[in-house]
């Protein structure tokens, strides 16, 4: 049976992606990091440790788009694939800012250790796009992509703007903000668009095992920055 995504009770992919596997979702944008991060209340070694984790984790990530680029089959999906990659080394100038003002240098993030939850998630992304095609790649991606362009907005209802006093009030305003909110609404719509042209009932299970599994591993790097920041 057919299965063109976005029409399917009037829900986008995305949201279908959700519900399927809902258990695991909110394991990843209700973990105690996020609420923690949200009421302020995170300790400092835990987002420090967290920062240094999540750089390294979208060095992985732009290679992630860029093989999007090379599995892409039109001028759209490239163009879609070369726009992520910019947004993601974009974002990784937020995480050198932050870590400045602990002495943290560029060169110390990029001589940092990934650890063992860094790896699993960024190279399961990337063997779901070796093996897959764009439709699992930016599956796996999605959880992430579109998943902190949620969270931002749950932790700023009201855009960037925040309480000047709040000590992560920086990174929530970047996922809260315009300019990130539009990558997410860009992920979604592309999601639906290769979804309509190769969804079926059977690949949908699929997919939603992909993106359940992404979304557990999300979870895993918000505990591994408690982890870290803890020792």
């Amino acid at each position: 049976m057919s299965d063109t995504g976005a029409g399917r009770n009037g829900m986008d992919v995305f949201t279908r992606l959700k519900a399927s596997a809902l258990a695991d979702w909110q394991s990843y944008v209700d973990h105690d990091f996020v609420r923690q991060l949200g009421a302020g209340t995170l300790p400092e070694a835990a987002f420090r440790a967290y920062l240094v984790q999540d750089y390294l984790f979208l060095i992985q990530f732009a290679r992630a788009y860029a093989l999007a680029a090379y599995k892409s089959r039109t001028l759209n999906d490239i163009r879609i694939a070369q726009e992520g990659v910019a947004a993601i080394l974009a974002e990784t100038e937020l995480h050198v800012r932050l870590c400045a003002r602990w002495g943290l240098s560029r060169a110390d993030l990029d001589a940092a250790r990934e650890e063992q939850a860094t790896v699993a998630y960024t190279r399961f992304v990337l063997d779901c796009g070796a093996a897959g095609d764009l439709l699992d790649l930016h599956t796996a991606l999605a959880p992430c992509v579109i998943g902190y362009a949620e969270i931002g907005r749950a932790l700023a209802p009201d855009g960037a703007d925040g309480p000047n006093d709040h000590p992560y009030r920086e990174w929530i305003g970047e996922y809260a903000g315009a300019g990130y909110q539009s990558v997410a609404a860009t992920a979604r719509r592309h999601l639906d668009d290769l979804a309509a042209r190769t969804m079926t009932d059977r690949r949908f299970a699929e997919l939603s095992a992909l993106f359940g599994q992404a979304a557990r591993l999300e979870a895993d790097f918000w505990q591994m920055g408690l982890d870290l920041g803890a020792r």
